[in-house]
């Protein structure tokens, strides 16, 4: 594995590094930059670890914090990508042999939003994979304990979908979810699904109802249960999955606090457009 210096980058530019030399031909990618409720980043955290996910490389820029993550006491790149494999399809199965995770514990700076989506769709097509998903929330009024489990399961959470072509489109989000007819979708997805459309290359978002203020774990399980329906066709437990959707929403709420206290005792001048999310 070699690192190469990044002094030669401009402020705006992004590359991506690879860690691990892996064959992703046929693999679905999972953008997991932070978005509404940390939809993507819960959805990203979790199928890393549920598929083993090892890591293959890492994206870079100038403009990302100048951070490092220790996790289990090795430093870590605060973006960072994952390839792992699907456990066990369903009868009849036929959904992707490689899952592709980019994952973040940061907002990224707007002025490199456009690169980077340009960034991880070129590198997609250079990847040989199939698609990319970029899961998202979506901001609701609920009205005041809304968020209560019901006592026969979670709370229901309604799942829309928007594609970057027809075919994507036709294929998975008209015969699995309500289609996204009108509004506006920002950030990482919003360039991914517009330079998607420019390059024919299919790009699925999923829009989960959730809370803008804090980590939404229950909208994240659902969109993990989307996924796995259109796409993953695993045999999956929906109970573990909230549990275990809800014990990350826990950890990312325990880091975001701990990332405001220190920012609160140390001011770096960073923008609070690219605040610590985790």
């Amino acid at each position: 594995m070699s690192w190469r210096s990044t002094t030669s980058l401009a402020a705006d530019e992004v590359r991506i590094y690879e860690v691990k030399r892996t064959d992703l031909e046929g693999a679905v990618i999972i953008d997991g930059f932070p978005s509404v409720g940390l939809v993507s980043s819960i959805v990203a955290n979790y199928l890393i670890d549920a598929l083993h996910m090892e890591q293959v490389g890492i994206v870079d820029s100038p403009a990302f914090p100048t951070v490092s993550l220790i996790r289990e006491g090795e430093p870590q790149h605060p973006v960072r990508i994952y390839a792992g494999q699907p456990p066990g399809r369903k009868a009849g199965g036929t959904g992707p042999e490689k899952v592709v995770a980019f994952i973040s514990e940061f907002q990224p700076p707007p002025q490199v939003v456009s690169a980077l989506g340009n960034a991880m769709l070129s590198w997609a097509q250079e990847q040989r994979c199939s698609l990319l998903i970029s899961p998202e929330g979506l901001v609701i009024e609920r009205p005041e304990g809304d968020r209560t489990r019901p006592p026969n399961g979670p709370p229901q959470v309604r799942v829309y979908g928007v594609a970057s072509t027809r075919r994507a489109r036709e294929l998975y989000i008209e015969p699995n979810v309500t289609l996204f007819q009108e509004g506006v979708i920002t950030g990482v997805a919003g360039v991914l699904l517009n330079e998607g459309r420019r390059r024919g290359f299919d790009v699925l978002t999923f829009l989960a109802e959730a809370h803008p203020d804090y980590p939404d774990a229950r909208a994240a399980a659902k969109v993990i249960e989307t996924i796995d329906h259109v796409l993953l066709q695993t045999i999956i437990d929906p109970v573990p999955l909230y549990n275990e959707a809800e014990r990350i929403e826990q950890q990312l709420l325990s880091i975001q606090r701990s990332a405001h206290e220190k920012g609160g005792r140390e001011r770096t001048g960073t923008s609070p457009t690219s605040s610590m999310y985790g």
